[in-house]
């Protein structure tokens, strides 16, 4: 079992196309395994260090759950505890925590503490979700495609992306164009996803063959979709402008009249909590073809697989 080619894991666009077949791979045997109720303690004795700037619920449990089912230990550190940046400066953190961990998380806020981490860290930093990016859940999502489309019609789909130009469109525009999969974003004028995400992602994409569309039309977007996905309009820190957005959102909200634009089997995905009613409506997200608690279940094993793989660890 081979290691990642980086010391962390701080946004797809890091990882080789390679190395995120690797991740798929393991992450397809660690789920037999789990399924199977066979041991995979890869990671016997290893420890995750775990940074909470942000609530938490599929990063944390999964993250915690799945380092204890590999053999290893994970302690959550949330910021009244740890004061990242403020009662400590984050480079103190990181050498601090690089003499007990094996590896840290973190999820926060400002993507720079990341890479701060990760400068001063002697062990694996791993992005848990930044409010640029969200790496690890982008990586489970299309795991989830292949899973219900197959790896061998991946560059065959589209892929509709409804909302906020946000830290998960980032990352899935980032998976994409490594991927080869043809991916449409439908923002509202002015919440398009980042310039500097935008040009990286096209130049990926170019590179790969993949297609990449940014249109600010839920119904272009949404036409002949093999997978329609969605967001929240604000996410957490953003509070204050949910009534705003709600308003300037209204007419992207993935309802039953827009996903019959799709084809007839697509997949709806959503990387939750979600706000039903707002971004979408209950009866697409709770009905037959959503996927969203695969997509949610999918972290656990992706995110094995990508520790395992950071860490170096032994499948024996």
């Amino acid at each position: 079992m081979t290691k990642l080619k980086n010391k962390d894991l701080i946004s797809i666009h890091d990882l080789s196309l390679q190395e995120i077949e690797d991740i798929f791979a393991l992450s397809a045997d660690l789920k037999k395994k789990q399924q199977n109720q066979e041991k995979h303690e890869y990671l016997w004795a290893k420890s995750l260090a775990m940074i909470f700037e942000k609530p938490s619920t599929r990063t944390r449990v999964s993250f915690e759950i799945g380092m204890w089912q590999l053999g290893g230990l994970a302690i959550n550190l949330d910021q009244e505890a740890i004061g990242l940046g403020e009662r400590e400066s984050v480079g103190d953190v990181a050498k601090t925590l690089s003499r007990y961990a094996d590896a840290i998380l973190v999820r926060t806020f400002e993507h720079a503490k990341v890479i701060e981490l990760a400068k001063y860290a002697n062990v694996p930093v791993i992005n848990g979700l930044s409010d640029l990016l969200h790496p690890c859940q982008a990586l489970a999502d299309f795991f989830t495609v292949i899973e219900k489309k197959g790896k061998d019609n991946l560059k065959n789909l589209k892929m509709a992306y409804i909302g906020d130009g946000n830290n998960v469109c980032h990352s899935l525009m980032f998976a994409a164009a490594k991927l080869g999969i043809k991916l449409v974003i439908a923002a509202p004028k002015g919440y398009e996803p980042k310039a500097e995400i935008v040009k990286t992602s096209f130049a990926d994409a170019k590179a790969s063959g993949a297609e990449i569309e940014i249109v600010n039309d839920p119904v272009i977007a949404s036409e002949h979709a093999d997978v329609i996905y969605t967001d929240v309009w604000a996410s957490m820190g953003q509070e204050r402008q949910r009534k705003t957005k709600n308003v300037k959102f209204k007419t992207f909200q993935v309802n039953a009249e827009l996903v019959k634009l799709a084809k007839p089997d697509y997949i709806f995905m959503h990387c939750l909590p979600a706000h039903r009613g707002e971004e979408v409506t209950a009866d697409v997200i709770d009905g037959t073809q959503s996927v969203v608690f695969d997509q949610a279940e999918n972290r656990l094993h992706v995110q094995k697989a990508i520790l395992t793989l950071l860490l170096g660890g032994n499948n024996g």
